[in-house]
């Protein structure tokens, strides 16, 4: 079973890592950077959204198909949902 207190110290971690690089960007733009280091720097930011993103779905995809394989259901629904959600990510 997933330490959802250890998961969310993690992800409040990345997500200030994130708005620290995102006032990085702001920064760059004050000070008239060239644009590929713009741009650097928000595939960057994407990258990590992305990596908070897929550890979110991962601890739903732990929770659902656990909760579901313990009341004896079929997990198939939650995982067709965390598909779906997958394609929300991308």
């Amino acid at each position: 079973m997933i330490d959802k207190e250890k998961m969310s110290h993690e992800l409040k971690n990345r997500l200030n890592r994130i708005e620290g690089q995102v006032r990085g960007v702001h920064k760059l733009i004050d000070n008239q950077a060239t644009c590929e280091d713009v741009l650097i720097q928000l595939a960057a930011i994407k990258a990590a959204v992305e990596q908070v993103g897929m550890k979110v779905l991962g601890c739903y995809m732990a929770d659902a198909v656990a909760a579901q394989v313990q009341q004896g259901q079929d997990p198939t629904s939650s995982i067709d949902q965390a598909i779906k959600l997958l394609g929300r990510l991308g």
